[in-house]
């Protein structure tokens, strides 16, 4: 079983790569609140994503989010390792992302 800091350090991890490729990829149109739901573990985290970065990550919800990422804390880390591909975690459920189509398909693209 993962723990809430292994959840949050993978969301930093996740920051660094986004702003690696944002560096490399060029400015991105997205701005959005982001809310992560760590269902086994009951907690979340809420940051921002903006021009292809992942930035103000914090403790707690945002039920305002624009983008909800809903997962079990291993399935987070797994996603965010790259060792479970996005597509088949949420066609298998294991991952529930809600948000506009548009902003997913934009989404997409930073991964």
């Amino acid at each position: 079983m993962v723990t809430v800091d292994e959840c949050r350090q993978a969301l930093h991890d996740l920051a660094a790569k986004l702003a690696a490729n944002a560096e490399a990829q060029g400015h991105l149109d997205l701005d959005r609140t982001l809310a992560c739901r760590v269902t086994d573990l009951g907690t979340a985290f809420h940051g921002r994503i903006t021009g292809g970065r992942l930035i103000d990550i914090a403790d707690g919800d945002d039920p305002k989010a624009k983008i909800a990422l809903i997962s079990s804390g291993a399935d987070l880390i797994a996603l965010i390792e790259g060792r479970l591909d996005v597509t088949r975690a949420i066609a298998s459920r294991q991952v529930t992302i809600k948000a506009n189509p548009f902003d997913l398909l934009k989404l997409r693209k930073l991964l």
